[in-house]
């Protein structure tokens, strides 16, 4: 049976990507004819069209090229970590790890953790992206990132997500607000106040859920988003807002901001798991178990959030 080798496939994968033959030679520093013939290669061997050539104007992948294009990045990143991995028992660990984050607790959270993770590996080079959670799941299922920091909102059945802190709503108003003196309310109260939502789709679908559940209905006034923005109304006295990531880690983030107020919820609502997630078919790199292992032994390290056995805490800012 005819097979093709882990250098033929990055040859295809670089051209995929590029959508040119030209532009992986040049970026892989090997002749165009060894591009050519690699691709080739794997045509005859999977009986498979990988791309549509374009006289002067490269190529396109076709369907089972894009396919085959996603698993075969998961299959060199998976060489690839296999090859770290072997060099560096023993020694440090080193390479790339392509990190993503839910934007709402991105800032409060992953600095300090990066931090600490690079004093203790200094070879690893870390890139890390914030998207919503529709951009996590599909840059994990698409191999473009390795490890992911985010809710346990819509997670695929096919990916590993390990909890890390329990995040459970709570309310915020701005120091004017009438409530402001409450230390704990119910949803039925709230709704008589109008309400600043972050505007994102899960997000959204989650705190309002929140009253849907009881049957109520909040009134919307303003609609943001960024949670800069949400802040920001909440803290000029626009309305209140529901948050889960604890406020304490708002306060150390920017010390000059308006001053909001944490109200606990007397009703039941679901918190949110804050962890990690990968697909489970991806042998991690030496350096995103390293990061994941940091994460989770992590013990109050990151400010604002508590142990991960504890429910995290959401206190008033200082």
């Amino acid at each position: 049976m005819r097979q093709f080798t882990l250098k033929q496939l990055r040859y295809f994968v670089v051209a995929g990507e590029l959508s040119s033959v030209t532009g992986a030679a040049k970026k892989l520093h090997v002749s165009q004819p060894s591009i050519s013939a690699a691709i080739q290669h794997i045509e005859e061997t999977t009986a498979l069209q990988l791309f549509v050539r374009h006289h002067a104007r490269g190529l396109s992948l076709t369907p089972s090229g894009r396919q085959l294009l996603q698993r075969a990045r998961n299959l060199l990143r998976e060489a690839d970590g296999l090859q770290q991995f072997a060099v560096s028992l023993g020694e440090e660990v080193s390479g790339e790890l392509r990190l993503v984050a839910f934007p709402t607790f991105a800032p409060l959270y992953l600095p300090q953790l990066l931090r600490r993770f690079t004093d203790l590996h200094p070879a690893v080079s870390l890139y890390c992206d914030e998207k919503t959670q529709l951009g996590i799941v599909r840059g994990l299922s698409r191999g473009e990132y390795e490890l992911a920091f985010t809710y346990d909102l819509q997670i695929p059945e096919d990916m590993d997500f390990f909890g890390l802190y329990r995040l459970p709503p709570y309310a915020v108003v701005g120091a004017d607000h009438p409530l402001s003196n409450r230390e704990s309310i119910t949803l039925e109260e709230l709704v008589h106040f109008p309400m600043v939502l972050l505007d994102w789709a899960l997000s959204r679908e989650y705190f309002l859920s929140i009253f849907t559940q009881r049957g109520l209905s909040p009134r919307v006034a303003h609609r943001a988003k960024s949670m800069d923005m949400v802040r920001g109304l909440v803290g000029n006295g626009f309305g209140f807002s529901l948050f889960n990531t604890p406020l304490s880690a708002f306060g150390r983030l920017t010390p000059g901001r308006p001053g909001l107020k944490a109200i606990a919820l007397r009703d039941e609502a679901r918190a949110l798991s804050l962890g990690t997630a990968c697909p489970p078919a991806l042998r991690l790199s030496p350096a995103a178990e390293a990061m994941r292992t940091l994460a989770i032994n992590d013990e109050g390290h990151v400010a604002g959030f508590d142990h991960p056995d504890r429910p995290a805490k959401s206190q008033p800012e200082d």
